[in-house]
């Protein structure tokens, strides 16, 4: 059932990216608009479209999320991987995204302090913005 609904996730999620797809749902919509005058802009009319997109939405948040989850752990997988193989890299950041926020703030705070004073960081990202 997993891969089942992965694969499926993943190929509506490309295809919903692609331009045919914004393209389509914007003809959908000026169908809708081009009925207004013929249905005399009811509330079931209204209704049709406001029904619509709900459910595509709904439906589309899971499907989105899941492809998310995938990219997020496939890229957390590839950066454990380059921790580990390099050497000076250092092995207790594996798996830091297991931690609270709060643990994780201070961490990027002390890798912070580590840079160097914010004068000297400052200069270091001055550099690489003019490196561009």
């Amino acid at each position: 059932m997993d891969r089942i609904f992965t694969a499926f996730a993943h190929r509506i999620a490309c295809w919903s990216g692609q331009p045919l797809a914004f393209i389509l749902a914007v003809l959908v919509i000026l169908c809708w608009i081009l009925t207004g005058p013929i249905f005399h802009y009811s509330d079931t009319w209204q209704l049709i479209i406001n029904t619509g997109t709900t459910i595509v939405t709904f439906l589309m948040v899971f499907l989105i999320q899941n492809a998310q989850n995938r990219d997020g752990s496939a890229i957390q997988a590839k950066m454990d991987e380059l921790i580990r193989a390099i050497s000076t890299a250092r092995n207790e950041f594996i798996g830091i995204e297991h931690l609270t926020e709060t643990e994780l703030e201070k961490i990027k705070s002390v890798l912070e302090k580590e840079c160097g004073d914010d004068h000297v960081h400052r200069l270091s990202i001055e550099n690489l913005i003019a490196r561009r």
